[in-house]
């Protein structure tokens, strides 16, 4: 088991002023838990957690986890205030909703920037310590999305696609060093995701792909009724966690359970179509 048993434990949390990173934080503090807290902004964050919460040991910093040096010095910060490392959650992302050809070469190189540079310059921080200690636990919050592709979406599923096969290979590269990796793929949860000031939207449309502008306006309205609840999710975040035990993925809500399984059974529909197709590019077999 990787999780501490004789003392409280130390998160590394990333994307912490809002949504399911808030709620861990607070629920984290809450167990006597220590964090180290990662947003662009710690008043905001602080704001966000209010009077009613002991942030004694609460350790905020202001990061942009695409800057690598600042991400370095975030966790010697943090294992030097709180004298260790055990989990480290990478939750840091937001949504972007426009067509393939609406999207800007800056808007790519902004959202992989956070969602796969910024996880990487994490990792390259805290994994030593982890390694080094033989223990600890790392968390990536994708999506379904990580799984499932829908149109308008395209460049939010390339990161949360990336995080996954990134997630996949860590794990594996890390087990024997008893350090545990879970990727968190949560549906619709009923944060501030939806609203305008988090997601971002294409500076410019075109007139082309009007099911995509009602797809914007349908989710808009979303919000405020979607199905998954921010406090429980944190809550599983943290038990699979503690736990210390359980598959690779962590799917959270029923929509997201049912759209993965509706892509595990069109993915194998397509291999079922392929299977005698695919050995024709082999060499053929010698005789």
């Amino acid at each position: 088991m990787t999780f501490p048993t004789d003392r409280s434990a130390i998160w590394f949390v990333t994307g912490t002023s809002r949504g399911l990173g808030l709620h861990l934080v607070r629920q984290l503090l809450e167990r006597g838990d220590s964090v180290a807290a990662t947003t662009r902004s710690s008043e905001r964050l602080l704001a966000a957690l209010g009077e009613g919460v002991d942030t004694s040991r609460l350790l905020p910093l202001t990061v942009d986890l695409r800057d690598e040096a600042q991400v370095q010095r975030a966790v010697v910060r943090t294992t030097e205030h709180f004298g260790g490392l055990d989990v480290v959650v990478n939750n840091a992302g937001y949504g972007f909703l426009a067509a393939v050809e609406e999207t800007t070469d800056r808007d790519v190189r902004n959202m992989l920037d956070v969602q796969v540079a910024g996880v990487w310059n994490v990792l390259r921080a805290t994994l030593p310590i982890l390694r080094e200690q033989r223990s600890g636990h790392v968390v990536n919050v994708s999506s379904v999305l990580g799984l499932v592709s829908v149109p308008g979406w395209a460049l939010y599923c390339a990161g949360k696609y990336a995080l996954e096969g990134l997630s996949e290979a860590l794990a594996a590269e890390v087990a024997d060093f008893g350090v545990e990796v879970t990727v968190v793929e949560p549906g619709y949860f009923r944060t501030d995701f939806l609203t305008q000031d988090s997601l971002v939207l294409p500076a410019a449309t075109t007139g082309h792909y009007p099911s995509i502008r009602e797809m914007v306006d349908n989710h808009l309205k979303l919000q405020g009724s979607q199905p998954g609840d921010p406090v429980r999710g944190a809550a599983a975040i943290i038990d699979r966690v503690v736990a210390g035990e359980g598959p690779l993925r962590q799917v959270l809500g029923s929509d997201s359970h049912a759209y993965a399984t509706s892509k595990v059974r069109a993915l194998q529909a397509n291999l079922d179509a392929t299977v005698q197709s695919a050995p024709a590019t082999d060499f053929p077999a010698t005789a």
